[in-house]
């Protein structure tokens, strides 16, 4: 008599067990990233009940994931990686394909969470090259492929990492209706970012119909982003987009920034070494003093004219 509810019992906690996501370390996560091809992440943090609610709908869709989207999901507390694909921290959801994070940014629900993952299981962000920049957004030629919103990054820019996963949910949210790139601003676009005269990154350019509007809202977040591009960016003022520059001004450029960086060597040479300048002071003094007692020696022994004296008629 007691053995079945006994085996009812053990029936519900495998039953529960299974239903319940994998929590994994922080080491454990990066190598998920590495090996799966897609993987959803929760990041979670105790005594939350937001955190409950996403992870008991993604219990829910376990299988889903698994049999329409061959995904794993994964749960990760209180890990250090939080802040690195999402900046307002826990609960956040992390759709990583081939590595690639994308943020979820919508309610908890089960509908519109799993519509929005499936929606995206490729990225929407496009990567642009200085080869390829103008071909694929023609933003100075007439701008035929649609709007353009690019975000100018680095790889050694700590806060342009923590924007991967915000940027492709931005790309994701405005797919089909605005195209969303990036570009690596220290190599592969080093030259459209001097077009642009970028100077800090990350940097935010939002290219219409010839004209370059420039994000400058201290908010960054996915919300933002897309009313930026959907409409804010009319409150902002527009630049003409600049022509692609000639190999002729490409020389000019060159040359301007050699002698900046030769005036700026110099000036660092002097300012850690003072006695060069020293010697070269002391050495100019001498020329000017040996110089300025030549001609005065020079004036002392000048020959006296001889008068000629008129002869006599």
């Amino acid at each position: 008599m007691h053995i079945l509810p006994f085996c009812l019992l053990c029936f519900i906690i495998v039953k529960v067990q299974s239903q319940t996501l994998q929590n994994v370390s922080d080491d454990e996560l990066l190598q998920l990233i590495k090996e799966e091809e897609k993987l959803i992440v929760l990041f979670s943090k105790p005594n939350c009940d937001v955190c409950n609610k996403l992870e008991q709908n993604l219990d829910s869709m376990y299988d889903d994931f698994v049999k329409h989207m061959n995904a794993l999901t994964v749960k990760a507390v209180n890990s250090h990686l939080s802040r690195l694909y999402s900046p307002t921290k826990e609960p956040a959801v992390v759709f990583f394909r081939h590595g690639v994070p994308l943020l979820y940014d919508g309610e908890p629900g089960e509908n519109e969470l799993y519509g929005f993952l499936e929606k995206n299981q490729t990225p929407a962000v496009k990567e642009l090259t200085d080869k390829i920049f103008e071909h694929m957004t023609q933003a100075a030629t007439g701008a035929t492929t649609g709007d353009w919103f690019v975000m100018f990054y680095g790889a050694s820019c700590v806060e342009c990492q923590r924007l991967h996963a915000v940027w492709e949910s931005v790309g994701a949210t405005l797919r089909g209706r605005i195209n969303v790139a990036r570009v690596d601003a220290n190599l592969a676009g080093l030259n459209t970012a001097k077009r642009f005269k970028v100077a800090k990154l990350p940097a935010f350019l939002f290219f219409r119909l010839g004209k370059v509007y420039r994000y400058d809202l201290p908010k960054r977040d996915i919300k933002s982003f897309v009313s930026f591009a959907q409409d804010w960016y009319k409150n902002s003022k527009g630049e003409s987009v600049p022509l692609l520059s000639s190999p002729f001004d490409e020389l000019v450029d060159w040359c301007v920034e050699m002698i900046k960086f030769s005036i700026a060597f110099g000036l660092d040479i002097l300012a850690r070494y003072p006695w060069i300048w020293q010697i070269g002071l002391a050495g100019f003094g001498l020329v000017a003093i040996t110089a300025l007692i030549a001609l005065i020696k020079a004036g002392k022994t000048k020959p006296k004219e001889v008068k000629k004296e008129k002869k006599s008629k």
